[in-house]
């Protein structure tokens, strides 16, 4: 699926894995670097302020989106990390390995 990001009056196009009650359970838990297969998008009905964490994953960058895919937060997450919590309530959220395969996409977002 592709989605369209806004931050800072740009628009970053990505493609992105919608994923369903399992994926959403697993994310990117007990995945290898350079075998992450998608960038994984969680859409939530309502927007929540919940937390996460990234037990058994690699690094990764975190991004919270509102319903119109604006950014309203990014944090590059590290392995082991109990609490991952936004500022705000979101609607979406995208995880990212950090990889060579998606190194164009984070330093996109990082600036």
């Amino acid at each position: 699926m592709n989605l369209t990001l806004k931050y800072k009056n740009r628009k970053i196009n990505i493609e992105v894995k919608r994923c369903n009650l399992f994926w959403m359970v697993k994310g990117l838990m007990f995945t290898r670097r350079e075998k992450a297969r998608a960038l994984l998008l969680f859409d939530f009905k309502k927007p929540r302020r919940m937390k996460i964490h990234s037990f058994f994953c690699l690094k990764f960058l975190v991004v919270w989106l509102d319903k119109k895919n604006n950014i309203i937060e990014k944090r590059i997450v590290h392995s082991f990390n109990p609490l991952i919590l936004p500022k705000r309530k979101f609607s979406r959220l995208i995880e990212i390995p950090v990889s060579k395969k998606y190194e164009k996409i984070i330093k996109i977002l990082e600036n």
